[in-house]
């Protein structure tokens, strides 16, 4: 009799899985429309129909860092059709907040990292510095002296900055902005020293020297500037900061339902065409399979716990 209980019980779930999706696609982008969460996740959207027999659908929910989405999503029916496209402050949300309304771990189950957004360390002209080596031993010199803009606390270019004072061992200061353009605008303007930012923002402004070039921040060269060097190759071994932005559903979710989901987003992101598109603004297609990528985010969430931890960085 439990058995049977059992099983009349799973039975929705089962046939829920076995007909998805049903109806359209819901993503959650916890991000206001223009920026990499909402580009990434209505590349996908825009291509389920054809993928999936549904069409996907983009509603922003921006606040909180992402908590705002990511809460709400994490409280929806776990059968595939409310989705969250999140950024990699999602990893960084249970050390930076400490009274968030869910949890990024329990609450919710990687499906895909859509894409990497790579970033890239920009300085104005007027700093004398030429590459990272060259910025570590001025930074020694004038501890405390060379600023650095972000587009806010707790924001990917200000992680992106921490992470290379703590293993460069240099003391910058930080100047936070609301939002990347105000801050990239100061320092064209020469107001403020440095700023990790994303290579298709930053290359026209390198390429007509308004600003400078001295590394990219991922684990590999970016795509979009192949002969720039990485952190680490420039002298900071171990130094990896890729800026990315993936799927999540609510935890709960059919397994069957969630393979099915990552093998059509791969197959979306992995078309030439959405490649290209992607490659115009600077984003290059991840897509790994499903175990990759939960250990990928669990990873990330372990690796940004010790740096802010580290950094004592708190959101405001």
């Amino acid at each position: 009799m439990r058995l049977l209980c059992l099983g009349l019980l799973l039975l929705p779930a089962l046939l829920c899985a076995q007909t998805f999706p049903s109806r359209p696609i819901r993503i959650i982008a916890t991000a206001t429309a223009g920026g990499g969460v909402d580009t990434s996740a209505r590349v996908v959207a825009q291509n389920m129909q054809q993928a999936l027999g549904q069409p996907g659908v983009v509603e922003n929910r921006p606040g909180g860092g992402g908590a705002a989405g990511s809460d709400f999503v994490a409280k929806a029916v776990p059968d595939g059709h409310t989705l969250v496209a999140i950024s990699i402050s999602h990893a960084v949300l249970p050390s930076s907040h400490k009274n968030l309304p869910y949890s990024p771990e329990r609450d919710l189950t990687p499906i895909a990292v859509m894409v990497n957004a790579p970033n890239i360390l920009v300085a104005h002209p007027s700093l004398p510095v030429k590459s990272i080596r060259e910025l570590i031993a001025y930074a020694r010199q004038r501890p405390g002296q060379v600023d650095y803009a972000s587009s806010g606390n707790a924001s990917p270019s200000h992680l992106a900055t921490e992470n290379l004072k703590l293993l460069a061992k240099i003391d910058l200061t930080h100047v936070p902005y609301k939002g990347t353009a105000p801050g990239l605008t100061d320092v064209v303007a020469g107001r403020v020293s440095l700023m990790f930012t994303s290579i298709i923002s930053a290359r026209h402004l390198i390429d007509t020297g308004k600003l400078r070039s001295l590394a990219t921040a991922g684990g590999r060269r970016a795509a979009a500037a192949p002969e720039i060097p990485t952190i680490a190759e420039a002298g900071v071994p171990g130094y990896a900061v890729d800026v990315w932005y993936a799927l999540l559903g609510p935890s709960g979710t059919p397994r069957t339902t969630l393979e099915k989901l990552n093998v059509a987003i791969a197959k979306i992101l992995h078309a030439p065409d959405v490649t290209n598109k992607l490659a115009s603004m600077g984003l290059e297609p991840v897509a790994e399979n499903l175990t990759d990528t939960d250990a990928y985010i669990k990873a990330e969430i372990r690796k940004w716990a010790r740096i802010v931890e580290a950094a004592k960085i708190t959101a405001d």
